[in-house]
């Protein structure tokens, strides 16, 4: 494993800790940000933790 694909896979958990986060404040009911920004950071979070941790496998597995 390399610095970069260290980089992509904790990366990757923050973005899906985000959405995770995210679903928990939209099923509470009263976001702390609001409806709007938390569907927004849950939309956005979601491909990016996955684009990420692939680009992370893709990076080790290329240097192994």
């Amino acid at each position: 494993m390399t610095p970069k694909s260290s980089l992509f896979l904790g990366s990757s958990c923050v973005a899906f800790i985000a959405a995770v986060g995210s679903i928990f404040e939209l099923s509470s009911g009263v976001p702390k940000f609001g409806n709007l920004t938390t569907t927004i950071i849950l939309i956005l979070s979601l491909p990016l933790g996955a684009w990420l941790f692939l680009a992370a496998v893709r990076d080790a597995k290329a240097n192994q």
